[in-house]
C-alpha cells in the first residue's frame, strides 16, 4: 500500500482524560498494575468506538492491566513528556512527525523494539529502534457537503470572502495537523516564504488559533465552519457519525492534489515508570489482531506490510487518495528548523 510519500495524506487535539489530567498521572505511577499513554488525538472516538477504546479494552482483558490516557496535540504532549522528564510519568508515547523526531531528539524515548516491527516499513520507524509507526495517515482537509455543492480543489479558492470566519486550521508547533499546513504549504507553494505569503493572506478568512485538530471536524459538520484541516484516519472515523464531513487535498493553482503521510508513530518513554507494561502495550497495538482493526474501526492505515485489510472501508480509504500525489517530507529537516518556521508562520499571519 503507498505510504510516506508518493501516494497519499492527516491530525491532532487536546482533549485530556480528566483522571489523568487533574492528577498529572500520578496516580499511574503508584499502580504497577498500569501503562499510561500520552497520545495525539484521533484514534480514541468520540462514543468510545475508536481504535483506541477497542485495542485498550481487549488488552486490559488479556493482560488485567488498565491504560490510564491522556490526550492533546502531538507538540503539547511531547512537551508535557520534557516538563516531566526527571520523573516521568508516561509509559508510551505516540505523537506524529516531526513530533516523534522531537521527542527521540530530547532524549524522550528508549530503544525497544517490539514484536512486529520487522514488518513496518524503514520509513516508518526510527533507525535507532526507539520509534515505530502503529496506524498510518495522510494529511488531509474536510469540508461541509451540504453547505457546498463540491468540495473546494484549490488552496486559492480558500482565499474568496465566502469563507470569511468560516475557515480554520490548527495551531502549527501545538497540533500535529495544524504543523502539517505549513508543511504541505511549502510543499505545494515551492517554498517556505512563497507558503508564509500565502498563509499571510488567508489569514483574513481564518477564524483563528485552535490547539485541537480534533474539534474542528464537529464544527464544519454543523456548518460552523465550511472548511478546516484535518487527516485522513480521524476524519473518516467521525465521517460515520458526521454526514456532513467531506475530505479532500487542496492543490496549488494549475497544480495537482498533494498530501504525505503522518503515522501515529509510538515508543517507549524514557525511565517509564512501567516500562515492562509499557513493552506490552507496544507489542499489542502492533500485533496482527490490533492492525487489522485499524481501518475497519479506527478509519486509518494498517502500518504492518504483512496484513492486507480487505473491509470495505480500507477499500474506501484506498479509494479516496489513490489520486491523490503523495510527497515524503524530509523529517529530520523540519524537526531541526521547526522553531524557526513556527516562528516565521506566526510573524506571518500575526499569531
Amino acid at each position: 500500500m503507498p505510504r510516506n510519500r508518493s501516494a497519499l495524506a492527516i491530525a491532532l487535539a487536546l482533549v485530556a482524560t480528566p483522571a489523568l489530567a487533574a492528577c498529572g498521572g500520578s496516580s499511574a505511577a503508584s499502580d504497577e498494575n498500569v501503562v499510561t499513554v500520552y497520545s495525539a488525538d484521533g484514534l480514541k472516538g468520540e462514543n468510545g468506538d475508536g481504535w483506541y477504546d477497542r485495542v485498550f479494552k481487549d488488552f486490559e482483558k488479556e493482560t488485567g492491566i488498565k491504560v490510564e490516557y491522556v490526550e492533546g496535540g502531538s507538540g503539547e504532549m511531547v512537551q508535557r513528556a520534557v516538563r516531566e522528564k526527571s520523573n516521568p510519568q508516561a509509559d508510551v508515547l505516540v505523537t506524529l512527525p516531526p513530533f516523534i523526531q522531537q521527542a527521540d531528539g530530547k532524549g524522550l524515548l528508549q530503544k525497544y523494539v517490539p514484536a512486529g516491527a520487522d514488518q513496518v516499513s524503514g520509513a516508518d520507524k526510527s533507525a535507532d529502534g526507539t520509534w515505530t509507526s502503529v496506524v498510518n495517515n495522510y494529511f488531509g482537509f474536510v469540508y461541509n457537503k451540504k453547505e457546498l455543492a463540491q468540495a473546494p480543489t484549490t488552496w486559492e479558492e480558500l482565499l474568496d470572502g465566502k469563507y470569511k470566519n468560516k475557515l480554520q486550521y490548527s495551531t502549527p508547533g501545538v497540533a500535529g495537523d495544524g504543523t502539517a499546513v505549513l508543511i504541505k504549504a511549502m510543499h505545494d507553494f515551492g517554498g517556505e516564504q512563497p507558503a508564509l505569503d500565502y498563509l499571510g493572506k488567508l489569514q483574513s478568512n481564518n477564524v483563528g488559533p485552535s490547539a485541537s485538530t480534533g474539534k474542528l471536524a464537529p464544527k464544519v459538520d454543523k456548518g460552523e465552519l465550511l472548511v478546516a484541516n484535518g487527516d485522513v484516519q480521524m476524519n473518516y472515523a467521525q465521517s460515520k457519525d458526521m454526514p456532513n464531513l467531506g475530505i479532500w487535498f487542496p492543490a496549488k493553482e494549475g497544480g495537482e492534489p498533494t498530501t504525505f503521510a503522518l503515522p501515529y508513530a509510538a515508543g517507549l518513554v524514557t525511565d517509564a515508570p512501567h516500562s515492562e507494561n509499557g513493552k506490552k502495550l507496544l507489542e499489542y497495538m502492533l500485533s496482527q489482531k490490533a492492525q487489522q482493526q485499524v481501518s475497519e474501526i479506527g478509519g486509518g492505515f494498517t502500518a504492518r506490510q504483512d496484513v492486507k485489510a480487505v473491509d470495505a472501508d480500507a477499500i474506501a480509504l484506498t479509494n479516496l487518495i489513490k489520486d491523490v500525489e503523495v510527497f515524503e517530507p524530509d523529517w529530520d529537516a523540519i524537526e531541526k528548523n521547526l522553531t524557526d518556521y513556527v516562528d516565521h508562520w506566526k510573524s506571518a499571519t500575526g499569531s
